[in-house]
């Protein structure tokens, strides 16, 4: 297919598809799939081995969120039933912390619901990190506290965070179709602002939204223009209670030809499949691992994922190995110019996310060795009677710990 090979040779010298090129992958038939992810994995392959770099979420803060994001079960006005909790105390998070690294976790997401941080926040997180790194001075971490206000991303790095993490989730055509109470040009800002301080910029993108092949297309374009060194791919989680519940537009099949052509605009840059991996790709997800070289480890912020060992056990099956601490995660000359950028206080970075305005969105965490929390199924809504429309009754999301008072991955 002259549309791979064109495709794999760019990728493989590092170079960008045009967005013709882009749209194109999207478009390919079942037919052409496993073509589509040998060409993607050679891409792969190519920059980062047979490595998957493991991240863990710890979520300090849950629920109760003032913005209106449609996807997101903490958003203003949710019915979902998830927990809500204010901050968890720096132990307790570096505790969680611990049990993520121990199951061979390398970097850390510290997540928070809500809006941006006030400065005390920051001084929370702050006290986090320190007991963190305490324990593990070379774990690395991220913070994903929302819309950032002058100074605050300064104050991170300065703390101890490596890398900030703020969603740009869909193009900036149809950012006002899920959010109102901030804007596309709000996430861009803060993700410039913790790009300008020196902080790796981790940012991704929804899909399931209802978003169109277009919308893919120019929110990826976006991420690679912006500057992110790490692209999480989450698939939406229709949560029940939340103005998208009904949203069932993804098959597995879909989800691989998504992440592909991510990879193809990023063929150097560090994919991460992220929230709704096992919703969506289900027994697929070994496929995924073709072409991304980043997982989030177990449970999600308000959702269960599947059992860390499970994952675990799915990496080595399938013929991949946990990256190591010691390890670069990007190419030399990626993370040169990522250094460059941070040294000489560069603003070019797209907005990513752990979450949404504040830690809404749909990511993960490792909650090995954690007592089990008491959770209930929510089961999607009737599937249609159409033989040819998506079938949601073959798909429940699990709601994290739901009817309990222990807090996610504590």
């Amino acid at each position: 297919m002259d549309l791979l090979d064109t495709l794999t040779a760019k990728g493989l010298r590092g170079e960008i598809p045009t967005r013709e090129e882009a749209l194109a992958v999207l478009a390919t038939t079942d037919d052409e799939l496993l073509d589509v992810v040998a060409a993607a994995g050679k891409v792969r392959r190519r920059w980062f081995g047979r490595r998957v770099k493991l991240n863990y979420l710890v979520n300090l803060k849950s629920g109760l969120c003032p913005e209106d994001c449609s996807y997101c079960s903490q958003r203003l006005g949710s019915k979902a039933e998830i927990l809500k909790y204010t901050w968890l105390k720096p132990d307790q998070a570096a505790d969680a912390a611990r049990a993520g690294v121990a199951g061979g976790a390398k970097r850390v997401c510290l997540v928070a619901s809500g809006r941006g941080p006030t400065d005390r926040d920051i001084d929370r997180v702050t006290d986090t990190m320190a007991a963190i790194k305490e324990a593990d001075p070379e774990v690395e971490i991220c913070v994903c506290l929302g819309l950032l206000s002058d100074n605050q991303a300064e104050r991170l790095k300065a703390a101890g965070a490596d890398a900030y993490n703020h969603n740009l989730n869909t193009s900036e055509g149809t950012y006002g179709d899920i959010a109102t109470t901030h804007t596309y040009a709000d996430r861009v800002d803060t993700v410039q602002k913790a790009h300008g301080a020196g902080l790796s910029a981790c940012s991704g993108l929804i899909a399931g939204m209802g978003e169109s092949d277009e919308d893919l297309v120019d929110v990826v374009f976006a991420l690679r223009e912006l500057g992110s060194d790490s692209v999480p791919v989450n698939f939406l989680i229709p949560f029940e209670g939340t103005p998208l519940a009904k949203e069932w537009n993804l098959t597995p099949q879909r989800c691989l030809r998504i992440l592909a052509m991510v990879r193809f605009v990023n063929p150097d840059t560090e994919v991460r499949i992220a929230g709704g991996r096992e919703v969506h790709l289900r027994s697929m997800q070994p496929l995924g691992l073709h072409i991304a070289n980043s997982i989030f480890l177990g449970d999600y912020l308000t959702s269960e994922g599947q059992a860390g060992q499970a994952d675990l056990d799915m990496i080595k099956d399938a013929g991949f190995e946990v990256e190591g601490a010691g390890e670069a995660t990007l190419p030399r000359h990626r993370a040169d110019l990522a250094e460059a950028a941070q040294a000489g206080g560069s603003c070019g970075t797209a907005a990513s996310a752990c979450g949404s305005g504040g830690g809404c969105g749909p990511c993960g965490g490792h909650a090995h060795g954690a007592p089990e929390a008491t959770t209930s199924e929510a089961t999607a809504s009737e599937s249609p009677e159409a033989d040819d429309e998506l079938r949601s009754d073959l798909v429940k999301v699990r709601r994290r710990g739901a009817g309990t008072e222990l807090a996610p991955n504590a």
